[in-house]
């Protein structure tokens, strides 16, 4: 009982920093930035994953950190990649930009996401050996209905900003 009041505390609290992304209603407010939003999308994808598997205090205190560390390390994976890929757009935007250059960014652009699937495949052969094969399949849906469902509310609110027009350029 007290982890849920806990939980419902703490996702109040991720989602009341995640509102000024989701109010499109407010566009004079500042935007968080991306990867604030990447962490918080993060550690509400933990904590849902902790209460869909109904995970045990014994199970929680292995998995929970193991998996922070894995998520912390895609954010950094990330946050280059963005970086990358906006070098990559200016390059590709650029006529005088030399081909190995631009080889150069996409190959590390590729080797990135190449990286990230390895921590997901490193976090789920953690997970084969932490968790019952009941809670395994429900790790499995999991996955795919909360990436599901973020891809939807993305879709809403890209769907929203088309309607108010492009949201304000960052310099």
């Amino acid at each position: 009982m007290k982890q849920r009041v806990l939980f419902i505390l703490f996702a109040a609290a991720v989602l009341a920093a995640a509102l000024p992304v989701l109010a499109q209603d407010a566009p004079a407010a500042p935007a968080p930035d991306r990867q604030s939003v990447r962490q918080n999308l993060s550690t509400l994808r933990l904590l849902r994953l902790t209460e869909a598997l109904e995970l045990t205090e014994v199970q929680t205190a292995k998995i929970f950190p193991f998996l922070t560390r894995v998520e912390k390390d895609k954010l950094n994976i990330q946050k280059g990649v963005s970086e990358d890929l906006r070098a990559l757009r200016a390059l590709n935007r650029d006529p005088a930009a030399k081909e190995a250059d631009i080889l150069a960014r996409a190959k590390a652009i590729l080797d990135a996401r190449m990286e990230v699937r390895s921590l997901d495949d490193e976090a789920d052969k953690f997970l084969e050996k932490q968790l019952t094969g009941a809670q395994m399949g429900k790790y499995v849906i999991f996955q795919l209905d909360f990436y599901r469902g973020l891809e939807n509310t993305f879709d809403q609110i890209r769907q929203r900003r088309g309607q108010m027009g492009p949201p304000p350029i960052k310099k």
